[in-house]
């Protein structure tokens, strides 16, 4: 070999380890921000920018699957947000996605169009040609997979690619867990907090009201063997107003009480329906087919049980109705949950975007999933919430 073949290859040398150098910092960098992260939101985001960066990708994606084997959370990095919003859906984890669900085990690939396993691309997607997918594990459980597609200034990812991603999906893990619990320590101290503050309104302030009140209604009695019209009027006013009282207190405790949603679409909203009809005494009319449930996917079941949670807490605290209708049916545009009370109504126009109604969450989580959302109501006309979601 001659000097200058010996300097050409201790260049290339030279250069091939600053460029490993630089990843290993990179990756470094991006482990340390992830684990700095406690937000499970901003740990996801942070995750899939940082895996991008780390092997020159061009996208990159964050995949968690439910129990189903269907992506239930779809992270996504280097895509416009335009374009992103033109694509008719999520991935539903077909393709080289669900064959990384189903085997979780690393897939490196030159170019996707040309795997067997490869289910295409849904309209306005842009193109992808390399790709390499990792799965996210801790303790034998897998937490979610890792997508990366067009390799920067190559053809396909490379072996060293691989080994980056794989260390990152590592410091990964952890992340993900360390956010999970913050989440959850966070919650429980809320769930702690409310707790108490129903059992000490309930135990407290609501016996104390109703004592009051029995003894208004004693008082009543007294007064009627010298019957004054004035006395009694005020003695009904006050007593109504301690019932009213005493309502208006049980359904902020109702509020406070928290929902938990297991997935069960049918218990959860049975569990709702009984709490609500215990604390208000407005009996519920409750039609949601098992067959209407089984077609619907894990977003929209969740929307339907906050949706109906939402709309109770309304009608309890708003609406002074004496019978409430829920019901879900199939229709063309997919599946309809329609929420009705004869109570006293509103007229919509006074309520600026759903202030203290809640209807606002109600719109953002049919228009999320790209459902609709209507209300009917007037004064005196009771109201009927109605949101259409999209079979997936």
């Amino acid at each position: 070999m001659s000097e200058q073949d010996r300097f050409l290859n201790n260049e290339h040398t030279r250069q091939q380890l600053a460029i490993r150098n630089r990843q290993l910092a990179a990756l470094n960098n991006a482990a340390l921000a992830i684990a700095a992260e406690l937000t499970l939101e901003k740990v996801l985001k942070q995750i899939v920018d940082s895996a991008r960066d780390l092997v020159g990708a061009q996208y990159a994606a964050l995949g968690v699957p439910n129990a189903e084997g269907r992506l239930e959370t779809f992270v996504y990095s280097g895509m416009p947000t335009e374009l992103a919003r033109r694509i008719p859906h999520l991935p539903e984890g077909h393709g080289l996605l669900g064959a990384l669900i189903t085997d979780p085990r690393p897939i490196r690939i030159p170019r996707i169009a040309d795997d067997p396993r490869s289910v295409g691309f849904p309209t306005h997607h842009p193109e992808m040609e390399s790709f390499l997918g990792v799965p996210v594990v801790a303790a034998s459980e897998v937490l979610g997979n890792l997508y990366l597609t067009n390799k920067r200034g190559a053809d396909e990812f490379t072996e060293y690619d691989l080994e980056l991603v794989e260390m990152l999906a590592a410091h990964v893990a952890v992340a993900i867990q360390n956010a999970r619990l913050y989440e959850q320590v966070g919650r429980l101290a809320i769930v702690d907090e409310r707790a108490r503050i129903g059992m000490d309104l309930h135990d407290g302030v609501i016996q104390s009201i109703y004592a009051v009140g029995l003894i208004l209604e004693s008082t009543r009695l007294e007064i009627q063997k010298n019957h004054t019209q004035e006395a009694d009027a005020l003695l009904e006013s006050a007593i109504v107003g301690l019932n009213d009282t005493i309502r208006d207190i049980r359904n902020f405790i109702l509020d406070l009480r928290p929902h938990r949603f297991s997935g069960n679409l049918e218990q959860g909203l049975s569990r709702l329906v009984r709490e609500f009809q215990v604390n208000t005494m407005i009996p519920v009319n409750l039609s949601v087919p098992t067959d209407i449930v089984a077609l619907l996917s894990t977003p929209v079941v969740r929307a339907i049980f906050l949706t109906t949670q939402e709309a109770l807490a309304n009608i309890a605290r708003h609406a002074r109705a004496s019978e409430v209708s829920i019901t879900a049916r199939r229709v063309a545009k997919g599946v309809e949950l329609v929420i009705t009370d004869n109570g006293r109504g509103f007229d919509p126009s006074t309520i600026k975007q759903a202030v203290g109604h809640g209807l606002a969450n109600m719109r953002a989580r049919a228009e999320e999933l790209k459902g609709s959302f209507k209300i009917r109501t007037a004064p005196g006309k009771g109201t009927t919430v109605c949101l259409t979601f999209p079979i997936q």
